[in-house]
């Protein structure tokens, strides 16, 4: 299997660490990993605020660089929907469009990937004694209908994962949302947060969602860490004993 790596803006910026260990879990399942360095952002924020001249030439950059990747793959429900369910709509011609719908059919979330196309369902027993709690982002669950695979591979590496009544509500990220309505935006989370059960950790296949709500029960000075669902996988495979820290 030869997997490109469409690391994201907020891969870049704030999860590096969870990158490098989509890359490692990626290797251990027996993938080829490259990292094409021309790619940048997948065109969601200007699509999302209506700027789809610079959404569209962002998608015509993307569908170029990963042109030759057998597969992509992103440690990022929300970016991998973008590509996957945007990029026809907003192509202008027909070989844009057969471009897109090209890339779209290569290209995964990380657990989706490892379950449905790496067939993996167990790495470890590295979290074996740990309670998670596992945030289901809007994009990753209703776009692309992930679901059980990030669970099952929690299960597979030894977590409990514990049942959350608003595993399945909205942060309230929605990227520009948060910026456009920050009150609406923050009681979302909040409402998430009154909701969460004991855990030791809480997880996400999304970088913008462990953000939100980690930034959130900072300000309420919860003491649970979040952590991208790709490190605490890697954590499963590796055998760490404990959580690197909060996100």
């Amino acid at each position: 299997m030869r997997v490109a790596l469409f690391v994201t803006c907020l891969g870049d910026q704030f999860f590096a660490e969870a990158c490098a260990d989509a890359v490692r879990l990626l290797r251990h399942v027996g993938a080829e990993v490259s990292f094409p360095t021309d790619q940048t952002c997948c065109g969601q924020p200007a699509f999302n605020s209506g700027h789809r001249r610079e959404a569209l030439r962002m998608m015509r950059h993307t569908t170029q660089v990963f042109a030759d990747a057998e597969y992509v793959v992103l440690p990022s429900g929300s970016c991998a929907g973008m590509v996957r369910s945007m990029y026809s709509g907003l192509s202008d011609t027909d070989e844009a469009r057969a471009a897109a719908e090209d890339l779209a059919a290569r290209t995964y979330e990380l657990s989706e990937f490892l379950v449905s196309v790496a067939d993996c369902e167990e790495l470890g027993d590295g979290l074996t004694g740990h309670r998670v709690a596992y945030h289901h982002g809007c994009h990753a669950l209703r776009e692309l209908g992930v679901s059980d695979q990030p669970v099952t591979l929690l299960r597979s590496c030894g977590a409990e994962v514990i049942e959350w009544s608003a595993d399945r509500e909205c942060c309230g990220f929605g990227g520009t949302f948060s910026a456009k309505l920050p009150e609406v935006s923050a009681a979302m989370a909040d409402h998430k947060l009154d909701t969460l059960p004991d855990v030791d950790v809480v997880t996400s296949a999304d970088g913008g969602c462990l953000l939100q709500l980690s930034g959130r029960a900072g300000r309420r000075e919860l003491p649970v860490p979040f952590r991208h669902l790709a490190s605490l996988l890697w954590q499963g495979v590796a055998g760490a004993e404990a959580p690197r820290g909060s996100a």
